[in-house]
């Protein structure tokens, strides 16, 4: 079975509402473009990923994939994933490791379609089912977070983690309200999304720690490596590091040298695909780490993501963005969370979901090939 042709459909996603996630995190809105891509064999068989989210469109950076990977694809064996991988991350500095990603996504999609296996069987199938939390937006007021974390909780979700608003003293005083709120007992989180610096993640670890929150996430720069060594020593808490910068599995090696951080974290679109992702997790596994896994940048990322958390035994909770009309769209039935507050194992073969072919076509802008 060799490829025979790559493409990317590019296609408007509209009606994206502007949300704020913390200072360095905005998204306008509006509409964006994602990219369908298509990995053709002369077996009849196409594995498909999407290109882009809300916040960062295909539409500009679509062409270097096709051009970068398309040329070393093209007469390739689709199963030789591990060299095909490692053959794209010589070419990296042609693209964008977002792009490593969807290709990867794709030929997993392609492998499991051609064995009649869903992904997460392919990978070895640990569990069918996992805990979802709710990851909220950034909103200008306390209540707002109550009320959502009330929400959710009324629902059956495990777990509630907070974008907060910043500066630090507001972000505590959030903290508190939704603790009080949501009772002793429920998990909280917190994702600072890069926003302190040390003295000031000091005094908000404290805070949170006495809380009871369950971890804290990226308080300091993605880069800030020492600044991580003494935080983890001033606090009890566990700390929650390297879902930045977008990076491959060697980028792990001096967190966890280094004793930087309490969990490790990473995705199929910031860490280049499923390939990088189940390594990175089994690494963690061995240095007794939890591989909590974050949000996809979009549905079809996502899905993806959730055959991984299938196959691993050290990722303890599944991610679901806030809002929902900011972070799903192209799919006809996208991942849901049960009442009981699970998300389930997606059983059709390859990534199992149903693209809307139907809507792609209506909304295509251009196909590069």
């Amino acid at each position: 079975m060799k490829i025979i042709d790559v493409t990317l459909t590019l296609f408007t996603w509209d009606g994206i509402p502007p949300v704020i996630y913390g200072p360095n995190i905005r998204m306008p809105g509006g509409v964006s473009t994602l990219g369908l891509l298509a990995i053709v064999t002369d077996a009849g068989v196409t594995g498909h990923a999407f290109f882009g989210g809300a916040n960062r469109g295909a539409e500009t950076e679509g062409r270097s994939l096709v051009d970068a990977f398309k040329p070393l694809l093209i007469g390739q064996d689709p199963l030789d994933r591990e060299r095909l991988n490692q053959s794209m991350w010589r070419r990296g500095r042609l693209t964008l490791v977002r792009a490593i990603g969807a290709v990867d996504v794709a030929l997993w999609d392609l492998a499991g379609k051609i064995a009649g296996l869903p992904i997460h069987q392919l990978l070895g199938t640990y569990r069918h089912s996992l805990p979802a939390y709710a990851s909220s937006q950034a909103f200008a007021s306390i209540d707002e977070y109550c009320e959502q974390a009330l929400h959710y909780k009324s629902l059956g979700w495990r777990a509630y983690k907070i974008h907060p608003p910043h500066p630090w003293r507001e972000d505590i005083k959030v903290c508190a309200a939704v603790r009080k709120a949501v009772g002793d007992e429920y998990p909280l989180m917190l994702d600072a999304t890069w926003g302190y610096d040390y003295p000031t993640a000091v005094r908000v670890g404290r805070a949170i720690q006495d809380l009871g929150f369950y971890w804290f996430e990226d308080p300091l720069s993605e880069w800030n490596l020492h600044g991580y060594q003494k935080l983890r020593q001033k606090l009890h808490i566990p700390l929650m590091a390297t879902e930045l910068p977008f990076a491959g599995l060697d980028q792990y090696a001096p967190w966890i040298l280094g004793q930087a951080t309490d969990f490790l974290r990473g995705d199929v679109c910031f860490k280049g695909g499923i390939t990088t992702c189940i390594k990175t997790a089994h690494l963690a596994e061995a240095f007794g780490m939890n591989y909590e896994i974050h949000h996809g940048s979009n549905s079809l990322n996502n899905v993806a993501c959730l055959h991984l958390a299938m196959a691993i035994s050290n990722c303890e909770y599944f991610e679901v963005l806030l809002p929902d009309a900011a972070n799903k769209f192209g799919l006809i039935e996208d991942i849901e969370v049960d009442r009981e507050g699970l998300v389930h194992a997606p059983m059709g073969p390859g990534l199992g979901a149903r693209i809307d072919f139907e809507r792609i076509k209506r909304n295509t802008q251009a196909v590069l090939s």
